[in-house]
């Protein structure tokens, strides 16, 4: 029986797949920085698309990025990591796939290895944080945090390095006085990065504090490796030639840009910036295409709109509630309803072909039934999973065995159950694993020929005989779950990549 969509494929171990060994240069290069919630996908390829040669994604937390499947999403031409509840934690594509550094927050060798391996094939490079002085993040020990800890910096670095063939950064703050930095950045290249890039602030400055070229440019004298400088969006750059003047004031080999990005990704034109309408346009059309939250599609474009969140336009924006609405208050409905369309055709498409291959699959042992189960069509307490496992145990048989999948693409259910060696199963996809296993035991049941335990069924004898057991348990003291539901045998299986739901 093949559950997984043909558009979908999954790997535990993304290795085995043919390594891009291109390497990634870090000399003369605009790069847009990590920003948290602001790098995701939409983001970077419309900086790629004014100019930057890099891009970096938003700071990912290593443990948070060990839980995640790889899940190749063909629908939308990328490849998603998945986190167990089904978020899409890290998002990517073709068009990035040599331009990407995907930074990490870490504070363990061993985890920052483990997660740089599952993503090196999808990028062109992998960056540890090291200089974010969010509390978020240095309570973990990782970001800024790791500025006071330099073996563990050398333990971290070295271990990736050797590790992984994708070339190696990391992003730091400076350090109290310049000679600590420098010996910092000189301990740093020794473990093999391929670039530093370097925030010209303490970790205890904000932005309203001017950044301290003179740190970057000695930096950049005292070492061998590119050092990207980081940081001149207050004092320095507003466009294009400005990242230039930046570079050179530095003495950097690259630059690379935060917030003046962020407020106009446009920055990275070499002609001129675009003006801003046409930029939040073209980064609405990314977010559909991509299916990127509206949530975060709105934080983005607020940043963007700044002093103009208080016009008609930004009052609309800040009132919208889904991407529809984002796209009404930017005059783009008819690009809305006309991208979702093709992707809803591209989904039932592939579902339709999923459909027919589990048709024609080899499991022919399986007794199929086009059933649903609607709770509503049963008394309270009453499920077709109860009556079979009463029939089983009247009937001296082994306890029902379910073996239930999740498909990744729709995130719908399907449930096999075993009674007496026979398999049975719905052929309809249900919302959730519990109503997939009632679906297969009203298929058992109903080619069996036994009651379901319906409203106009007979064997509503159950009902009787539950509050029978109910009173027991409270007289007995028992308030736990009930004993004939507990006592179902369920063997589940997920897809890899798939959530885990409760049990039912």
């Amino acid at each position: 029986m093949q559950f997984p969509p043909k558009n979908v494929f999954i790997s535990d171990n993304p290795r085995n797949m043919t390594v891009n060994t291109t390497s990634l240069s870090f000399r003369n290069k605009a790069i847009l920085a990590p920003m948290v919630r602001v790098g995701t996908l939409p983001m970077r390829l419309l900086a790629l698309d004014y100019g930057a040669d890099i891009v970096y994604c938003e700071e990912l937390i290593d443990i948070k990025m060990l839980q995640c499947k790889r899940v190749v999403n063909e629908m939308l031409g990328t490849v998603d990591f998945v986190a167990p509840n089904e978020r899409v934690v890290f998002r990517t594509c073709e068009r990035e796939k040599d331009h990407v550094v995907f930074q990490m927050g870490t504070a363990d060798a061993e985890r920052a290895l483990a997660v740089a391996k599952l993503v090196e094939n999808d990028v062109a490079g992998v960056d540890v944080n090291m200089g974010c002085p969010k509390e978020y993040s240095t309570k973990g020990g990782m970001g800024a945090a790791l500025l006071s800890d330099p073996d563990k910096i050398e333990s971290i670095l070295t271990t990736l390095v050797k590790g992984i063939c994708k070339p190696v950064t990391c992003k730091i703050r400076i350090l109290p006085s310049k000679e600590e930095t420098i010996s910092l950045v000189k301990k740093i290249e020794r473990a093999g990065v391929a670039a530093v890039a370097v925030h010209g602030r303490k970790k205890e400055e904000r932005p309203q504090h001017p950044v301290h070229c003179d740190v970057i440019k000695a930096i950049s004298e005292a070492v061998s490796i590119p050092v990207i400088a980081n940081g001149g969006s207050h004092d320095f750059i507003k466009e294009y030639s400005d990242i230039k003047v930046f570079q050179q004031v530095t003495a950097a080999s690259s630059v690379m840009v935060a917030r003046a990005a962020m407020w106009n990704p446009s920055v990275f034109r070499k002609e001129g910036p675009w003006p801003l309408k046409d930029v939040m346009q073209e980064y609405i059309k990314y977010a559909v295409r991509y299916d990127n939250h509206y949530t975060n599609t709105k934080y983005c474009l607020c940043q963007m709109l700044r002093e103009q969140l208080e016009n008609a336009q930004g009052k609309k924006l800040h009132a919208a509630q889904s991407m529809q609405e984002i796209c009404e208050a930017f005059e783009m409905s008819s690009f809305y309803q006309e991208t979702s369309a093709l992707l809803e055709a591209k989904k039932a498409s592939s579902e339709a072909n999923n459909q027919d291959e589990e048709d024609h699959s080899e499991d022919s042992d399986v007794i199929k039934m086009a059933v649903k189960f609607d709770k509503r069509e049963y008394p309270p307490q009453i499920t077709p999973k109860m009556c079979l496992l009463e029939w089983c145990r009247k009937e001296k048989h082994p306890q029902p065995v379910y073996e239930t999948v999740e498909r990744p693409l729709d995130r719908l259910f399907c449930s096999i159950v075993t009674v007496a060696e026979q398999k049975y199963r719905s052929t309809l996809w249900e919302k959730s694993k519990k109503l997939a296993e009632q679906a297969a035991a009203i298929a058992c049941l109903r080619t069996l020929g036994l009651p379901e335990g319906k409203w106009n069924e007979e064997a509503n004898h159950l009902v009787n005989k539950r509050k029978r057991q109910d009173q027991e348990h409270l007289n007995n003291g028992e308030h736990g779950n009930d004993l004939v539901a507990k006592a179902a045998c369920k063997k589940t299986h997920f897809l890899p990549g798939a959530s885990n739901p409760s049990v039912s």
